[in-house]
């Protein structure tokens, strides 16, 4: 493994990352241990749930033998718990705190003793009916979990160097080893929600050992052949008592409808959909897996150019929390769930591994700066679950299809997935900003940083310097300590249209391959520049996009933006940007926390009036006036932050 440390400068990161150490940590903490009251709000319904309780941690008590109960909540409850111990243990790494580490420890311990004789860990079916392990996989998340436990318990090992953390991961992953294979005896079939093949790639990279590679290459291999034994296994328990089966069918939803080699369309659970294309690309790269790497880049054409959303969001349907069909992009029942962008993410980074091109850290950036970072309000204790492109309350609050969408953040989720699930990447963004290999150093993300790197052939320093997307100028300062040249590959964003390029002063001509422009530097101390104009642009969808014929979005380098009832008032249907308008960026420091803002001139519709006569649902003489006004336009991520109001990022356009 490379030696590599990253620290990130940037104002705007740092102050999200201390967001996350300060707000969001102490918060899910406290939301676990039910040390606060909080209102529940549900996803699919406006019932909003007072004094709700997670009980996170009373049920690893409870299954450790500290405590007497009951379980109580998701079958998925403990991932909660396992997705806020990764988040701390980046946290530490970013900034050392020794009360965070020593409640971290204590929770690591605590997890240790939940853990059964045999390596097994689920604090469900430890509680309720240890009798049903592994019988009812197809939703039982006990494997997902265990995959979230996998990555805590290595970031934890990374950041602290506890022992009892990668003994504990171990131990999972020895008892996985020994329960699930082709062999004889053992299960034949994998989780209904992937997350398991990720942890264990995650032990694999640390630890060396290839059985565990194998293990994860296997659940995805298995994943065609799942349902009729779920159905087998589910169809009684040990004691002869009916649980119900499922059908033998193959099944789109968990992507189990065919081999994971043969699919080629993002089918299903958005979320479980990219968790899998993560695995794949990284067994891929690990094992040579060449039918792996062909399915993903397939799925991931799919996803780009015909079912994802100008923000980066996936999954078009409430039902499943799926995707639907090529070009079904609604802008008001989409999903667009929190954790489905954050799973974009992930997969853009592993197929950057894969492949050296730019238009996965294009997308990976999209998914970060709009869907991603929308899913959290700014003062960190408040989320989205669905991350919506057109929201008018009232339809909310009466419409049952557009119950799942909301026009504020709630202060909790009934399933709390996303919030951990930023907590985590928000924390571990640095990951995210550079891809080391043999031969090139990649900067795939423009994050002021600085970074120090020692693997073969190559002993460097990276300092990043730059306040995008404010502006689009980044400055790299180098030093290469090595006899022989480095290459530095720094990414040219698709959404550029003038760039311009200096290495230590001099102005140089870009070449640009596969998105990169690729500079080599010699030993010594040296500089390069990328100076790009970011400036407001509009964008269009595809015809076959029904949703937004006739329609326009705004976007300024990698952020789109949208506008808000609070800036132009309600109604905002009526509002149309005129085509020949220009549009204007200026930067407002008390606005949101300081953003850059988008203006531009159009028109509003009004109902004309003629004396007497009210105005007509249908009529064969139209009478509509329009009135000339100001648009103005703000981040999409910002969104939501000043109380409860119409949004849209799609506008008529004339």
């Amino acid at each position: 493994m490379s030696k590599r440390n990253i620290c990130v400068t940037d104002p705007v990161w740092k102050k999200y990352k201390e967001l996350v150490r300060k707000e969001m940590i102490p918060y899910q903490w406290a939301v676990l241990n039910d040390s606060i009251d909080i209102s529940i709000e549900r996803e699919r319904n406006d019932a909003s749930i007072p004094n709700e309780k997670s009980h996170a941690i009373a049920n690893f008590k409870i299954a450790a033998g500290l405590e007497k109960g009951d379980h109580y909540g998701w079958v998925f409850q403990d991932s909660d718990v396992y997705k806020w111990l990764e988040a701390v243990s980046y946290s530490l790494t970013d900034t050392w705190d020794d009360a965070l580490k020593t409640l971290a420890d204590g929770v690591v311990e605590l997890i240790s003793k939940a853990q059964q004789p045999d390596g097994y860990i689920g604090t469900y079916f430890t509680i309720k009916c240890p009798e049903r392990r592994y019988m009812r996989l197809a939703e039982s998340h006990e494997l997902y979990c265990m995959g979230h436990l996998l990555e805590a318990l290595v970031a934890y090992k990374l950041a602290t160097g506890s022992e009892l953390a990668i003994d504990v991961a171990e131990k999972v992953a020895a008892h996985l080893c020994d329960t699930f294979g082709p062999e004889e005896g053992k299960y034949h079939f994998a989780d209904g929600h992937e997350e398991i093949e990720i942890g264990l790639m995650k032990l694999y990279h640390i630890t060396g050992t290839e059985k565990y590679r194998d293990l994860a290459e296997y659940f995805l291999k298995v994943r065609g052949d799942s349902p009729k034994e779920w159905s087998r296994l589910k169809s009684m328990d040990k004691g002869g008592n009916i649980l119900g089966g499922i059908s033998t069918e193959p099944m789109k939803y968990n992507q189990t409808h065919l081999p994971v080699e043969e699919q080629d369309t993002a089918e299903g659970h958005a979320v479980r959909l990219v968790y899998m294309c993560t695995a794949m690309a990284d067994v891929a790269k690990a094992s040579g897996n060449k039918e792996f790497e062909k399915a993903c880049k397939k799925i991931w054409r799919n996803i780009v150019d015909k079912r994802m959303f100008i923000t980066g969001g996936i999954g078009s349907t409430v039902l499943g929390e799926s995707f639907t069909l090529d070009y079904d992009l609604p802008n008001d029942t989409m999903y667009c769930e929190t954790c489905a962008s954050i799973g974009l993410i992930f997969f853009a980074k592993q197929m950057l591994n894969l492949e050296r091109n730019s238009e996965y850290a294009d997308v990976m950036e999209r998914a970060l700066y709009n869907t991603a970072l929308s899913g959290m309000a700014l003062d960190g204790k408040h989320f989205f679950y669905v991350n919506p492109l057109e929201v008018v309350p009232e339809k909310g609050k009466l419409d049952p299809t557009k119950s799942h969408v909301k026009s504020v953040r709630p202060q909790w989720l009934g399933c709390a997935c996303c919030p951990p699930n930023l907590a985590r990447l928000i924390t571990s963004v640095e990951d995210y900003i550079y891809s080391v290999f043999d031969d090139a150093v990649l900067v795939d993300l423009f994050i002021a940083s600085e970074m120090s790197l020692e693997d073969k052939g190559k002993k460097i320093s990276i300092r990043q310097k730059t306040d995008y997307p404010r502006s689009g100028k980044v400055l790299f300062e180098i030093e290469n300590k090595e006899d022989t040249d480095v290459t530095i590959g720094i990414r040219l964003p698709g959404w550029r249209d003038e760039v311009k390029g200096s290495v230590d002063g001099s102005a140089v001509e870009i070449a640009e391959k596969c998105g990169y422009w690729y500079v080599q530097v010699p030993k010594g101390e040296h500089s390069i520049l990328l100076d790009m104009e970011i400036k407001p642009k509009r964008w269009y969808a595809n015809l076959n996009v029904s949703e937004d014929i006739h329609k326009v979005a705004v976007a300024r380098g990698p952020q789109v933006y949208c506008v808000e009832g609070k800036d132009n008032g309600e109604d905002l249907h009526t509002l149309v940007l005129k085509k020949d308008s220009e549009l204007t960026d200026h930067f407002e420091e008390g606005l949101l926390e300081g953003v850059s803002v988008v203006d531009g001139e159009g028109i509003r519709f009004t109902e004309g009036s003629r004396e007497g006569e009210p105005a007509a649902l249908y009529t064969d003489r139209p009478r509509f006036e329009k009135q000339p006004v100001k648009i103005h336009f703000i981040p999409y991520s910002t969104w939501g932050n000043r109380g409860e109001n119409e949004m849209r990022v799609w506008l008529l356009e004339e």
